[in-house]
């Protein structure tokens, strides 16, 4: 069937004709669409995705910044969190550049991560030139990007950590970790401000000359002492675990069923426009003619 090459539109009983009498230009290629989607589905690089579910853990110190009135501005100064807990400056941290980079070099994980790039018998990067060997800059930009995501529920204040990786032992094992870490570099740092508080306050209480302000900064110091005791006696310091991840049984990608559809339904579609394009080519020749 030819098409009129000056005619922008077809009628669906002109294109079912052409369709007809092209079948089996449309079945190879869309059979061939199917072939390489199947190949694909079954070569591609399996992933499995690992998730630790986490609640912010509570601080018993609430109340304490309004109970003090003016003194609260001196605890602001000196840098005194007076406040509730939040989950901003965690997953800010598990986040953050820093924190990947200390994993990353812990773990030695430039190898794992561009294994592609990696001479495992040399025990060094392929290639001469350094300028080419992936360094912690881009293991920080990769693991961001393409193996660890983090996601709030502001309702339920829930924080889920997801690892993904071609490994489902070792994405479980990744995102155990990395919530084992941040807990520790959050405790660390609570002991330190809460120190450095604590010696700022005693200067202070030495210096108070007036009662009232002694016991003001007294209870200051006290939640302070406090501070250091919870911190030291719990390592869930920010976060609590409430589901730890396992072991994926299934992965999460490839998914082999829509790869399949997709690229069979993609194949079938090029066929049809392909067959409209020969149609109209045949056409305009023929009329050249």
């Amino acid at each position: 069937m030819n098409i009129p090459p000056n005619k922008d539109e077809i009628t669906l009983s002109e294109l079912l004709l052409l369709l007809r009498t092209q079948i089996w230009i449309l079945v190879a290629i869309t059979v061939l669409a199917a072939s390489l989607s199947i190949a694909y589905a079954k070569l591609a690089t399996e992933w499995f995705r690992a998730e630790v579910v986490l609640i912010p853990a509570e601080q018993k110190n609430a109340g304490l910044a309004g109970s003090l009135g003016a003194l609260g501005g001196l605890a602001g100064i000196a840098g005194i969190n007076l406040g509730d807990n939040n989950t901003t400056e965690p997953v800010a941290t598990l986040k953050s550049g820093e924190f990947l980079r200390a994993f990353i070099e812990d773990q030695n994980l430039l190898p794992v991560l561009f294994a592609n790039q990696w001479d495992s018998k040399a025990k060094r990067w392929k290639g001469s030139d350094q300028k080419h060997w992936p360094d912690v800059r881009d293991g920080i930009r990769y693991f961001s990007k393409r193996i660890q995501d983090v996601s709030e529920d502001p309702k339920t204040r829930l924080v889920t950590l997801t690892i993904e990786w071609t490994d489902a032992a070792t994405a479980a094992k990744w995102a155990n970790m990395l919530v084992e870490r941040l807990n520790s570099r959050m405790r660390e740092r609570a002991l330190l401000d809460a120190e450095r508080n604590v010696t700022y306050l005693r200067q202070e209480l030495a210096k108070a000359d007036v009662l009232a302000l002694q016991e003001s900064v007294t209870r200051l110091l006290e939640n302070e002492m406090q501070k250091m005791m919870v911190a030291r006696g719990n390592t869930e310091y920010s976060f609590r675990v409430i589901d730890s991840a396992r072991i994926p049984k299934w992965r999460s990608s490839p998914k082999r069923v829509q790869v399949v559809i997709l690229g069979t339904a993609a194949g079938g579609i090029l066929a049809v426009f392909l067959a409209v394009l020969r149609a109209r080519g045949r056409a305009s020749r023929a009329t050249t003619r």
